[in-house]
């Protein structure tokens, strides 16, 4: 086992739907039928090849259609976090997306509760849960699915977010959502400047006034933003290999990433949608080392930097930067 998979992790931009580990999701493939093209596990695989990003939307939406009954997001949800857990990442904030399964039938707060019921049977790591709104279903939407997961916060959700396809839908018209999930308490988080430029990333800040920012893989089109990002200590949940899956980045070598560590900006490092794109956290960690330089020094501060920027209570986020520091593998 290397170091990489030895050492304690965090992860801040993960989507349950896009983690499922391949055997179950081949169940749910079983469960439900109509895949005729797979003939085993090994063709489920190769069905997450990407084109572009506008490819990876529509595999997406094809992934969910073996996602139909409540207990299939206990199944998941399971899997998942027992899956993390193998590979020793301590915390979580997990995005799910409620609203792309409205047209079977599931209510937002039974979803909720069942993915918490899967979550529950792994007590080896902590996962709080953010509401995706999925942007292509709209800002009225997103305000019905707000008022039904504040009915099941209790259940661990802690933020929102808007994820799917960027390129086409602008941040500025979920601007009231946003507030509105201010005003309950939510924590808040975007995708942008992943399918659409750096515009995309100062419509999250300024009209969603979102905390965090979910890739932010093209800020540097505007210096002035990765500017405004250092200033004002804006997380991103930036996601290497999965830029590199969807074409956002042309290769590793290519991508930002160690430009805005070197900028000063708080960059977290995450996977994104793991068993789509066929990376874990460990491999993250061990190409950046290997193909931009980053030592081992600079991987132990990205790993903090996913303990700062989370919205944990600042007492436990003293805490388990506490855990991982005094880790055995932590200084190996």
């Amino acid at each position: 086992m290397t170091w990489f998979e030895r050492v304690p992790k965090i992860e801040l931009h993960l989507h349950l739907e896009g983690a499922i580990p391949y055997a179950a999701l081949w169940d749910l493939v079983q469960k439900y039928g109509g895949a005729f093209d797979l003939l085993d596990l090994e063709a489920l695989k190769q069905k997450f090849v990407f084109r572009d990003f506008p490819h990876f939307i529509e595999t997406w939406i094809w992934k969910n259609q073996f996602l139909r009954e409540y207990e299939d997001f206990t199944f998941i949800a399971e899997a998942v976090a027992r899956d993390l857990a193998r590979q020793n990442i301590r915390y979580a904030e997990v995005f799910y997306s409620p609203a792309d399964f409205a047209r079977h039938g599931l209510g937002v707060q039974q979803l909720t509760t069942a993915i918490r019921a899967g979550l529950a049977r792994v007590p080896e790591i902590e996962i709080a849960l953010i509401t995706d709104f999925v942007r292509d279903l709209g800002p009225e939407n997103a305000a019905r699915i707000l008022a039904e997961v504040a009915e099941v916060r209790d259940q661990g959700v802690i933020g929102v977010g808007i994820g799917g396809s960027e390129q086409l839908y602008p941040p500025e018209p979920f601007a009231d959502v946003y507030a509105q999930a201010r005003a309950l308490g939510f924590h808040t988080t975007a995708h942008a400047g992943e399918a659409a430029g750096a515009a995309s990333i100062w419509g999250a800040l300024r009209a969603l006034h979102a905390e965090r920012i979910g890739h932010g893989t093209r800020a540097a089109e505007d210096p002035a933003l990765l500017d405004y990002l250092a200033e004002h200590a804006i997380p991103l949940e930036m996601c290497p290999l999965s830029n590199v899956r969807t074409g956002v980045v042309p290769a590793l070598d290519k991508h930002p990433v160690r430009c805005y560590f070197e900028h000063g900006i708080l960059v977290t490092i995450n996977t994104d949608d793991p068993r789509m794109f066929g990376n874990t956290l460990a491999e993250e960690f061990s190409l950046l080392e290997q193909v931009l330089g980053f030592s081992r020094d600079d991987i132990r501060t990205l790993i903090v930097n996913g303990i700062r920027a989370s919205w944990l209570p600042e007492a436990q986020k003293a805490d388990l930067t506490v855990v991982l520091c005094t880790d055995p593998a932590w200084k190996d």
